[in-house]
């Protein structure tokens, strides 16, 4: 295969940046824009010994997974990835994303992952769920103030003010805000030059408080003829907070290191279920309110807490999860290394009259491994203990220093909330090395139209399932117990053993020659009125449906079950 090479290929698998996979004559081919199912023609643009990467000119035949795109710029947009896939394929996309990761960094099998994982959470309604947008300003060929977002792999602006994943709000802000700049001449920021004032608009809205916010990051400190602008803004229902924020360096970083309040407040408030958070321009807030509640309502179930639970929340921005917890635990700590978010956790906290969450300032690595030496200085030896640790890590994942403290720490129950799967299989692979095991695990589709996922893991600490307690006489004669028949008595006292669904899915494999799902099993175990332990939610409804067991399967469970002596 060389380069510019015009080749004709099927799509048959995706990759996790959600390219098109396809192959001719034993040579892989990665093709962005191309969908599973996909016949294409594509143009080899580079060309490696047994790979490379070629550019979709056009689709021959489409997959039954090619839908039409919300976006006219979906494809050339660096925002959207797979909005040319349809939504219950991209929910498909991403369960294999995080098994392929389980399977190929953690080092998990097939057959440990079907145990445990359960359906990913999507959406009823996949488009305008981003509550935040951060808006580059650049200038067209004409001298023109444009705003959008960056082309795929560029800093390219693609001049758009209408984004599918935004709230309609964006569109009438940045036009005015576009407006504003042409009529006082005031020019955007040129990456190369370092010239020019407006960087990018942060925008923030409140799904159920209808707040917005707008802050403009600028290189300088003043905007000059302010007043104009927000004289415009404030007609807008809902506005709350308009803000600049001072950036005159050089790098990718957006925002500022402050803001400075132009009108209004210097936050908005919103709700994730019953608690409200006050979210300044710095603050962590997750983008996706409707999911961000189905995904810290599985955390705080994963974390199963009764009332009498010491809580660790690390990685804890805002406080956002740590309130949650705070609901239901006897007491919480909370970390994270900005000092602003901290603030903002505190200010939460008063505002929902929370009194059982505490927060600490500084990196999650090395607080807790201060704590827990600390507390083994003070107490003479004692080791701190938690009931409950949950994490909420940046893109890297957990340092492993974080990792070692939390199993000598010895919580009953790790809950793992990732933005990245892979960084999580790395993580989980060293926990369940150090005593842990997966309980559950779910994706839920926070980003709908791209191809990241969150994922939320239980880890449970691995126990003995019983303990026998037996005085024993060796010897000959009557009461006394011969050497060579202890193993055969010890045999009669073994503990039970548990149960798996893997044991019942491989009981009927054998028996019967067909595969069943783990939902199966859970939904029969569930019409019987049996605990289902590991897979809780595994018969939740999808919102791509799945069929329910035939009554073939139904009596082959029901045979296992019996074998087992289940029922």
């Amino acid at each position: 295969m060389n380069k510019n090479d015009i080749v004709t290929v099927e799509i048959t698998d995706i990759g996790v940046s959600g390219e098109g996979i396809g192959h001719v004559d034993g040579y892989t081919l990665f093709i962005k824009d191309a969908v599973i199912g996909d016949v294409v023609e594509a143009k080899v643009m580079k060309a490696k010994k047994n790979y490379g990467y070629a550019r979709l000119m056009k689709v021959i035949t489409p997959s039954e997974y090619r839908v039409e795109p919300k976006c006219a710029f979906a494809r050339r947009c660096g925002g959207c990835q797979i909005q040319e896939m349809s939504y219950e394929r991209q929910l498909v996309f991403k369960d294999q994303k995080i098994r392929g990761n389980l399977e190929r960094i953690g080092g998990f099998t097939k057959e440990q992952i079907d145990a445990v994982m359960q359906p990913v959470v999507g959406m009823e309604h996949p488009f305008g769920y981003r509550n935040k947008a951060q808006f580059p300003f650049g200038t067209d060929k004409e001298g023109n103030p444009i705003t959008g977002f960056y082309a795929g792999r560029t800093h390219d602006i693609i001049a758009n003010t209408d984004c599918a994943l935004g709230v309609e709000q964006n569109q009438e802000i940045l036009e005015i805000i576009l407006q504003y700049m042409r009529e006082n001449k005031i020019k955007s920021y040129d990456e190369k030059t370092g010239k020019g004032l407006i960087r990018h608009a942060l925008i923030r809205y409140g799904f159920k408080t209808k707040e917005i916010m707008v802050c403009l990051v600028i290189n300088g400190k003043k905007l000059p003829k302010a007043e104009r602008l927000i004289e415009k803004l404030i007609q807008i229902e809902g506005m709350t907070s308009i803000t600049i924020s001072p950036n005159t360096r050089r790098d990718n970083v957006i925002m500022g290191d402050s803001y400075e309040i132009l009108w209004g407040q210097g936050y908005i408030t919103d709700y994730i279920g019953n608690v409200k958070y006050q979210i300044s321009p710095l603050s962590f807030y997750q983008v996706n309110p409707v999911q961000t509640e189905k995904l810290y309502g599985l955390a705080l179930e994963y974390a199963d807490l009764k009332g009498d639970e010491n809580v660790w929340d690390l990685y804890c921005g805002i406080g956002t999860i740590s309130l949650f917890l705070a609901q239901k635990a006897k007491q919480v700590y909370g970390v994270e290394i900005v000092p602003q978010a901290i603030d903002d956790a505190k200010e939460n906290a008063k505002i929902n009259q929370i009194d059982n969450a505490e927060f600490f300032v500084g990196k999650a690595e090395e607080v807790l491994p201060e704590y827990y030496a600390e507390y083994e200085r003070e107490h003479n030896g004692e080791t701190a203990h938690a009931d409950v640790i949950v994490v909420d890590p940046p893109r890297k994942g957990c340092d492993e220093t974080l990792l070692e403290t939390i199993v000598k720490m010895q919580p009953e129950k790790v809950v793992y909330v990732s933005c990245d799967s892979a960084t999580l299989a790395r993580d989980l692979k060293y926990l369940c090395a150090k005593g842990y095991e997966i309980m559950v695990c779910r994706g839920v589709d926070q980003f709908p139209q791209t191809t990241h996922v969150e994922t939320v893991v239980l880890l449970s600490h691995k126990k003995a399932d019983s303990y026998i307690h037996i005085d024993v006489e060796f010897g000959e004669g009557e009461g006394k117990i011969p050497v060579d028949s202890i193993a055969k008595r010890a045999e009669a006292y073994k503990p039970k053993e548990k149960v798996t669904y893997k044991m019942i899915k491989e009981y009927i494999e054998a028996k019967y020659g067909f595969k069943v799902h783990t939902a199966y099993i859970a939904e029969v175990k569930r019409n019987l009125g049996l605990p289902m332990y590991d897979a809780p939610n595994a018969v939740e409804e999808l919102k791509q449906p799945r069929k329910h067991p035939t009554p073939e399967k139904v009596e082959a469970i029901k045979d296992a079950l019996r074998y087992f002596a289940v029922i």
